[in-house]
């Protein structure tokens, strides 16, 4: 089984995160989908290892065939829109990891903490 992963936000945070995974391998995981509007080192990132740069409704449209969304936004209300887009679809598959899982998925990886650029957002 492979765990199938999309990464919102790829400013400084989520495109370091994007990095430390495509750096771990990535055993059991695969990055299926991207969401970033800016024009970040994390989107170029992406978009140089063939990840499909998506808007988060492609994203959550993808239904089942996405395991886990890391939002590294920073914004609540980004997390609420993938939340309310997953519930109006009928997807109780997907699970929304916010940065604190990030932060923590990012610790387990590398033994080191991540940046602390959005304080704290909350649940």
């Amino acid at each position: 089984m492979s765990i199938r992963i999309a990464v919102v936000g790829l400013g400084r945070v989520g495109g370091r995160f994007l990095e430390v995974l495509l750096d771990t391998g990535l055993p059991g995981m695969s990055i299926c989908a991207v969401a970033e509007s800016g024009e970040t080192e994390g989107r170029r990132l992406a978009q140089d290892n063939g990840i499909p740069v998506e808007s988060m409704d492609d994203i959550i449209a993808r239904g089942d065939q996405v395991d886990v969304i890391f939002d590294l936004t920073g914004q609540p209300q980004v997390r609420q829109m993938l939340r309310d887009g997953m519930q109006s679809s009928g997807n109780r598959h997907t699970v929304v990891a916010p940065e604190v899982m990030a932060h923590l998925s990012w610790a387990m990886l590398t033994r080191e903490a991540p940046p602390d650029v959005h304080g704290s957002t909350g649940y």
